[in-house]
């Protein structure tokens, strides 16, 4: 059955805590290290870092958060890859990291599925559509129709290959049957810049990064791209119901190691981790970044993460989009 993202899914996997914690008592003994592919103060890293202080003052052990950019994050999930599969190297990563780069790339560094062992989907958010206004429209309908009637002329800008940003224009381009332009930057923040500017067109965004602007007036927000509203700017609908029936995607966030690390630790991982997403100050640094907490079973976990891997290869094959 596939994991739902939605805003009102939390998925209690601490139901089976009593046993896991019985299996894996002495752990962490230890520090535990958790690998991000990104560089500090990104979504990945912020998440990261929320999950890993809760989970450290819960255990009674440090979660030092250890960033490892480069390679669209696959520089730190190869390193997870090939950590000893001892409960003591995590990592966080995005669909980016887990869906989107291995299959963007003919040679990437490590199999989404066979190298991790999937604990949790940690929580997901939505982008928001943007355009600049000068762009003469006020929906996705009309965005699309005046795609159409101007082929290859509209652009939007993204955070780089294969990001959310990316990939979510990609997606929209596909469903849509339009052709934009996609024009590349080294992060979202250079391209909310350049679309403040007028020198693009559009730009699928996460919400806190974009929304200051539209309420200011700087920009004008189409659509989110969830299955729902978002509660910080409920008047702005999804992109399914304003235009492209169908149409959902989100940055979603999941915890996992390597894919030998003993299932009880996958197991008490799971639990604890679920365990800190409901302390209440958690909840409030997520919504605050525009999260919603998930919280999947291993199970859920593992079947929305296969799923999201044949989603997204269809959606670069079809887009041709590629990295190498």
């Amino acid at each position: 059955m596939k994991l739902r993202l939605t805003a009102t899914l939390f998925v209690l996997a601490c139901a089976c805590a009593p046993g896991a914690l019985a299996q894996a008592p002495d752990y962490p003994a230890k520090p535990v290290r958790v690998l991000v592919g990104f560089t500090a103060g990104g979504a990945t890293d912020v998440v990261a870092r929320i999950v890993a202080q809760r989970l450290g003052d819960n255990l009674g052990q440090s979660f030092v958060v250890d960033n490892r950019p480069g390679a669209s994050g696959m520089i730190a999930a190869e390193l997870t890859a090939k950590a000893p599969p001892d409960g003591y190297t995590l990592s966080v990563a995005s669909q980016t990291v887990l869906a989107v780069v291995p299959a963007m790339h003919s040679k990437p560094l490590y199999d989404p599925l066979r190298d991790f062992a999937q604990i949790t989907v940690i929580g997901a958010s939505p982008m928001m559509l943007v355009v600049h206004p000068s762009v003469p429209v006020d929906s996705v309908a009309k965005l699309i129709a005046l795609a159409r009637a101007r082929p290859g002329q509209l652009t939007y800008a993204t955070g780089g290959n294969g990001t959310t940003p990316h990939m979510s224009g990609a997606l929209f381009t596909m469903m849509a049957g339009i052709d934009l332009v996609m024009v590349p930057y080294k992060g979202e923040a250079p391209g909310v810049t350049d679309l403040l500017a007028g020198q693009v067109s559009m730009m699928f965004s996460n919400v806190p990064i974009v929304l200051p602007h539209v309420r200011a007036g700087k920009l004008r927000g189409l659509a989110v791209t969830g299955a729902q509203r978002v509660a910080s700017a409920p008047d702005i609908p999804t992109v399914a119901e304003s235009g492209l029936p169908g149409y959902q995607n989100e940055t979603w966030f999941s915890l996992f190691g390597p894919a030998a690390t003993p299932r009880e630790l996958i197991a008490k991982l799971n639990a604890e981790t679920v365990r800190a997403m409901g302390a209440p100050d958690v909840k409030e640094k997520l919504a605050a970044q525009g999260i919603f907490i998930v919280g999947s079973t291993v199970d859920a976990c593992n079947v929305f993460v296969r799923d999201e891997i044949v989603k997204w290869a269809k959606v670069v094959k079809q887009t041709g989009a590629r990295a190498d």
